[in-house]
Order: C-alpha cells, then sequence, then structure tokens
C-alpha cells in the first residue's frame, strides 16, 4: 500500500464504545466511499446500514461485525425511523462501537440529521462522515452538469416525497427561480410535480431526465420534457432509486454523451 494512503487510513479519531458514527455511504458504486467511510468501517463492532448500500460495502467491516437491516423502501414495508433511532441508542448505550452506514451523504435527505439530535438528546457520543450526494453524482453520471456558466447560478435539491406532517413544497416558488431543480424521491409523483411546476410558470418544453439506480451497472438514463417526463418515466418502468433533474442544463448532455464512455439509457 501507498505509504500516503496508509497513513491516511491510520489517522484520524478511533471509534470508541458506545459512540455512534454516521457514514455517508454514497450513491452507490462502491469506489465512490471516501477514505473517511473506509477507515470507520474498518472499526466497526455492529452496522445498521441502509437497503441500497452495496454488499461489497458492508465487507469492508470487519467478519465478526454485526449487521443490522435498516433499510427504507417506498410502497414496501419498512422499518419505522423511531425504532431505528432507538436501535441506535441502545446499542451505543450497551457499549457497542456503531456505524449507522447510510446512502448518499448522511445531511442530504438521508435523515441523518434526526438521528443526529436524537443521539445528541440521548446524550450518545457522534460524529458525521460525509458521503457523496446521490443528487449531484447521479447528474455527473449522466453527463449533465450541475451548474454551467451563462446557463444557472444556483441549483435547488429538494424532496418529492415531503413529511406526512410537512406542507407541499412550493412548487410555484421553484419554478419562479429558473434554476436547475434536482429532486430525491420523486418518480412516483411526477404527474403532480410536473403540473404544478408548469402551473407555476415552468414552460412545458423544459428539458428534465431520471437518472435511476446511478452510478451501478444497472444505471438507466431518461432524458424528456417537464410535460412528458412522468408519462415517459412510467412508461420505461425505471427502477428505483432514481433521480430527476429538470432544467436547462439536461440539455448539455445532448452534446457531452458522445464523448462518454458507455452508459445504459432508458
Amino acid at each position: 500500500m501507498n505509504k500516503s494512503l496508509k497513513a491516511i487510513l491510520e489517522a484520524g479519531p478511533r471509534l470508541a464504545p458506545g459512540e455512534v458514527w454516521l457514514v455517508g455511504a454514497g450513491p452507490g458504486d462502491p469506489s465512490l466511499l471516501t477514505l473517511q467511510a473506509v477507515r470507520a468501517l474498518a472499526q466497526a463492532e455492529v452496522v445498521v446500514h441502509d437497503a441500497l448500500v452495496d454488499p461489497r460495502v458492508l465487507d469492508l467491516a470487519p467478519a465478526g461485525a454485526e449487521r443490522i437491516f435498516a433499510g427504507k423502501r417506498g410502497g414496501r414495508p419498512s422499518p419505522a425511523q423511531r425504532d431505528i433511532t432507538e436501535k441506535l441508542i441502545a446499542l451505543a448505550k450497551a457499549g457497542r462501537r456503531v456505524i449507522r452506514l447510510k446512502g448518499g451523504d448522511p445531511f442530504v435527505f438521508g435523515r441523518g440529521g434526526e438521528e443526529a439530535l436524537a443521539l445528541a438528546a440521548a446524550g450518545v457520543p457522534f460524529r458525521v462522515f460525509a458521503g457523496v450526494t446521490a443528487g449531484l453524482t447521479a447528474l455527473l453520471s449522466a453527463q449533465i452538469p450541475a451548474t454551467l456558466r451563462g446557463i444557472n447560478h444556483a441549483v435547488v435539491l429538494a424532496t418529492g416525497h415531503p413529511a406526512p406532517d410537512r406542507p407541499e413544497p412550493d412548487w410555484a416558488a421553484m419554478a419562479r427561480l429558473g434554476q436547475p431543480i434536482v429532486l430525491y424521491m420523486a418518480v412516483r409523483r411526477l404527474p403532480h410535480i410536473a403540473a404544478a411546476l408548469m402551473a407555476g410558470g415552468l414552460a412545458p418544453e423544459t428539458p428534465a431526465a431520471v437518472i435511476a439506480a446511478a452510478t451501478t451497472p444497472d444505471q438507466q438514463i431518461l432524458i424528456s420534457t417537464l410535460a412528458t417526463i412522468a408519462d415517459d418515466a412510467a412508461a420505461a418502468a425505471l427502477t428505483t432509486p432514481a433521480i430527476v433533474a429538470i432544467g436547462d442544463v439536461v440539455a448539455a448532455r445532448e452534446a457531452l454523451a458522445p464523448g462518454a464512455c458507455a452508459e445504459h439509457d432508458a
């Protein structure tokens, strides 16, 4: 092993008994793990992991480490968030070294903030380690720039699936911004979201894309327009998880994709 890499992996904090580390696993491809994540996993006694974490990532934990599934999948039976949080607290109070392994980045639509607040309230020591967030990496993997000079000066990250006790996002306000919108957990609600954005003034011909299973061998890319994206996504029967991108930056893919390596279009 390169000496510099070895020094990086050996440096930094040690996971102590009774601590919980919230670690981002990235969007899917194990090669997108951070070195911090690799180092954290190597110290785990227990790994509480999301559904979409690649098995090769879990294999980075010691062979004797306990693996606990805590994945949430839309439309399927899933652990309640409260139960997941209570499990983390109980494991920590039992003196275990706990890694909470979350898809993407823990603090970007990953409910990592909720879990960190609960750990803090319970007096459980914790750390948070960044992961490559799925929204922006999905665009990159589809050859869609998140920002492009002369096209946009901001990017809106939003969830298409608001919490049951929270109001609907203000789609009209987002439409008026005129900036690209990157949506997490939005495929099931695309007909409603697209209609609301158009009602808010966003042009029906605005380029749109769905990137399913981004960065994995199963990646699919669908290019459409705001007016037709919902019907096209349904017809293509795209798998989830998927990221939706809406905005003029999507059109750049037409020029960029021919120069990129092989990919999987819907």
